[in-house]
């Protein structure tokens, strides 16, 4: 196939790349500037240069393929709303190229918009009091497209999505701790968080490109959930600080944006995902993988 990704320069959207031309794909990889267009190229990729703002061109390109992998989206936490809108118009966008053909669309979503506290199944929809509510919308107008005669599924990943290069919420714990002198968790640190390294996750964008039905929920959880608590030990550890639980007021400011995340007890099952699609993830786990130096700058 010939496959449109977003996001192809990013920490998923490049190891999906990879995934896909070295399973034999061919790519045509959205790329905003000069050094995106430039990695896209070496790893052997085509170029369609625009961002997610540009649904004229975001339309051509995935009419111009056999199928689209949509990794991108506006991570803008000041801004929910306005993501949101940037994510739907992608969308309809993507509707619109693909419609009664049949042909795939494979987006990105998380974990995170399950109800907290429970262990969440592929067939679970979004929670509205969720952390991660604001992707429910943008997950059911996706799937929506079904009913378009788009081959269409949502992938949910989890909040640490691991390996080197990532800068998401493990790092932000590890600079938190730095900032503050320590690694703290909420309470009694027993809430969960799923996981799943970056290059078992591509397997599954794969997978899920090439055989995924109309309409499919997908969990790339390879672990279904590592206590917060553990993952600080960990980084209290390598970074030579004391490891304290915080009351409720102390963690509010110890994590600020972060605390509605670090707090979220949002265990996964993979169990659906893994016998439908012989997805057997088998890179490092989170702790392991957070034990290395690439973390910690050595």
């Amino acid at each position: 196939m010939r496959v449109f990704v977003t996001g192809a320069t990013g920490f998923i959207g490049s190891a999906v790349v990879r995934e896909l031309l070295g399973a034999g794909h061919q790519v045509l990889g959205l790329a905003r500037s000069d050094a995106a267009e430039a990695a896209l190229k070496e790893v052997g990729a085509e170029v369609h240069r625009g961002d997610l703002n540009d649904v004229d061109g975001l339309r051509v390109a995935a009419d111009a393929t056999d199928g689209v992998v949509h990794t991108g989206f506006n991570h803008d936490f000041s801004d929910l709303p306005g993501a949101l809108r940037t994510e739907l118009a992608v969308l309809a966008a993507f509707g619109d190229a693909l419609a009664d053909s049949g042909r795939p669309l494979v987006i990105s979503s998380v974990t995170g918009l399950l109800a907290p506290g429970r262990l969440g199944t592929e067939t679970d929809g979004p929670d509205p009091a969720a952390p991660g509510a604001h992707r429910g919308e943008s997950e059911r107008a996706a799937l929506a497209l079904a009913d378009r005669g788009v081959r269409v599924s949502a992938i949910r990943l989890p909040a640490s999505v691991h390996g080197v290069g990532d800068h998401a919420f493990v790092p932000h714990l590890i600079d938190l701790a730095r900032d503050k002198g320590v690694a703290g968790y909420p309470g009694d640190g027993a809430n969960r968080w799923p996981a799943v390294h970056r290059l078992d996750a591509a397997v599954l964008f794969r997978k899920a490109l090439e055989t995924a039905p109309a309409g499919a929920v997908l969990h790339a959880a390879a672990e279904e959930g590592v206590p917060l608590r553990d993952i600080t030990a960990v980084i209290g550890r390598r970074l030579g600080l004391p490891v304290v639980s915080l009351a409720p007021e102390e963690a509010a400011a110890h994590f600020g944006w972060m605390i509605r995340f670090a707090g979220n007890d949002n265990p996964t099952s993979s169990t659906a995902t893994r016998e439908r699609y012989d997805w057997r993830p088998d890179r490092p786990g989170l702790l392991a993988d957070l034990d290395q130096d690439h973390y910690f700058g050595g």
